[in-house]
């Protein structure tokens, strides 16, 4: 009766006539289009730590994950002593609770109402028309300051950064980035982030990389901003960034429509190996891959700036940000086989999180993504590796830890600290690639 009771799908319906909580059309939140500003809520959700113990515990949470409308999970029930995050809508926290006794489940709470943590993160949030002269890393900016922030560098250093636009996203906003450095002889490490409009702090990571490039007094710094040319590209999902300020934080796809469903988990849409593993064929849910391969704007944009700029630009690196885990990840995500050069990736990010634990004393993992997080393909690191040649990719999640009681809503204190671990990481894996190599 309990796992009856949580597999309900409950839908209502907006004055648009759009499913809403908990039958979302990004299942599990509400997709709240009925007036402008309107914010889904969140209030007395709450987060759970489950420990597996058997397979049976695996087996009903895998049907909770596929059927449940009440429960978001944080990653995928695998295998027996694994912890999982989820998060349990306020009406169905006693059924769930109720479920856990029943199976005998490990848990813990890690937070008892989710919403205060949302209207923290709010608060930390400058006014879209700030001026761009107040750009810092204490605080989470919009869209529109991300981009008006990349014009000001570019002019205030017009000799040594320029402002780039891949195109249009799905609702019409620019997907910008910069490239700092034009040595055609020098090798390019590419960067994209935001591609999960939830992970705020992978795009305020973007653009403090961008600043330590530019602005760094480190002659290291400076030597990889002289040696190197830079491309980055802080949010390659802007439409659904941009939601998650204005009605719902909570928010991962990008906001293509459906019928009266929107999005797709444009890191399921790229044409590698897609959908086979790790993504869903349902609307709905949020890691569906999507109509078809490459089937979205973003993915096209993304996928042919790289087609056109990789053998010109010699790009060599390519480094997905994302959050939140604490992992320092490589190819592939659809299988546990191993690329070719896995010895020397595993060598690189093993080194890259023995620097972050001597910087900070966070620790990190290092290994390829089937089996360090969870199996997913159509993922833009796949792609870039195995499609566009790119011998050098990682997906980095960044803080906090997998059991952090945050989830994607880290505070913006976190913002400096976590931007400087992720350049650390990336400045030792470029220094330990060039030593084997890899940028002759």
């Amino acid at each position: 009766m309990l796992l009856r009771l949580l597999l309900i799908p409950l839908f209502t319906m907006s004055a648009s006539g759009t499913k809403t909580e908990d039958g979302a059309c990004q299942r599990h939140v509400s997709d709240c289009v009925a007036a402008a500003k309107d914010q889904a809520r969140y209030d007395h959700y709450r987060i759970y730590n489950v420990q597996f113990d058997n397979v049976e515990q695996i087996e009903l949470f895998q049907k909770l994950e596929e059927q449940s409308d009440s429960l978001t999970f944080i990653g995928h029930a695998r295998e027996i002593g694994q912890k999982l995050s989820i998060l349990v809508a306020a009406h169905r926290v006693a059924d769930f609770a109720d479920l856990l006794q029943t199976y005998k489940l490990q848990h813990r709470v890690l937070t008892y109402n989710f919403q205060e943590k949302i209207d923290r993160n709010m608060r930390e949030v400058l006014p879209e028309d700030v001026d761009v002269d107040k750009y810092d890393w204490q605080h989470f900016f919009h869209l529109k300051t991300i981009n008006g922030w990349m014009e000001h560098m570019a002019a205030k250093h017009p000799d040594r950064l320029s402002v780039l636009d891949m195109g249009s996203s799905t609702q019409g906003n620019p997907i910008k980035g910069i490239k700092l450095g034009s040595n055609p002889e020098n090798k390019a490490i590419f960067i994209e982030s935001g591609i999960h409009a939830r992970e705020w702090i992978a795009p305020a990571t973007a653009t403090y990389i961008i600043n330590e490039l530019l602005n760094s007094k480190d002659k290291q710094v400076q030597n990889l901003a002289k040696n190197y040319n830079w491309f980055v590209f802080p949010c390659v999902n802007p439409d659904g960034y941009k939601y998650t300020f204005e009605h719902d934080r909570m928010w991962r796809k990008n906001r293509q429509l459906f019928g009266t469903c929107r999005g797709v988990d444009l890191n399921r849409n790229y044409p590698d190996h897609w959908n086979s593993t790790g993504s869903s064929s349902d609307p709905t849910r949020y890691d569906y891959a999507g109509p078809s391969a490459g089937s979205e704007l973003e993915t096209k944009r993304l996928i042919d700036f790289i087609r056109n700029n990789v053998a010109k630009e010699q790009i060599k690196t390519y480094i997905s940000l994302h959050s939140y885990s604490q992992m320092l990840m490589f190819p592939y995500g659809y299988t546990k086989e191993h690329v070719s050069n896995y010895d020397d990736l595993q060598e690189f990010g093993k080194k890259a999180a023995a620097a972050i634990k001597a910087e900070s004393g966070r620790d990190y993992v290092s290994g390829n993504l089937y089996e360090t997080i969870y199996p997913s393909s159509g993922g833009s690191m796949d792609w870039a590796h195995a499609e566009a040649g790119i011998p050098i990719a990682y997906t980095f999640e960044l803080r906090g830890p997998p059991d952090s009681q945050d989830l994607f809503i880290l505070p913006a204190v976190e913002i400096q600290p976590t931007a400087s671990e992720a350049f650390t990481a990336i400045r030792t894996i470029v220094e330990a690639a060039a030593e084997k190599g890899y940028y002759k």
